[in-house]
Parts: C-alpha cells; structure tokens; sequence
C-alpha cells in the first residue's frame, strides 16, 4: 500500500499532475491512511502496556505462591 501510495501521490515533470490525479481528476486522499497508521500505534502501545502488566501479575503470583508455601510448610 504504501509503495502504491508513493507512486500515485508522486508529481510527474512531464504532465505536472500525479498518477492519480491524472486517472480520477482529483488529489489523492491520505487521513485515512493517516488514522490506520495511529490506530496501529495506539494497538502496539496497548498490547505493549498489557504484556508488561501480565509480566508483573505473574511475578507477583509467583511471589504469593512462594509466600502461602513457606507459611504452610510452617503450619504442617
């Protein structure tokens, strides 16, 4: 898509009009491209943050299964 998108935005010297203006006689629209890419960005920040606060759960259930068996290994 991108490469695609070059190609067509790309003013041609020779006509002075890009690809895609000279096939559909207007300018290429790029907002929603624009709000794809920031949608993939807010996903990747998002999964970002909840693989870290999965890592910190599991560390701290391990520290709590660590903590309830030394206190039962007390008790029996």
């Amino acid at each position: 898509m991108t490469v695609e998108f070059a190609v067509d935005n790309k003013i041609y010297s020779a006509t002075k009009v890009s690809l895609f203006m000279a096939n559909y006689d207007r300018k290429l629209r790029i907002e929603i491209d624009i709000r794809r890419k920031r949608k993939i960005e807010k996903t990747m920040e998002f999964t970002e943050r909840i693989k870290k606060v999965q890592e910190e759960v599991g560390v701290a259930l391990k520290k709590t299964q660590k903590e309830i068996k030394k206190q039962t290994d007390r008790e029996g």
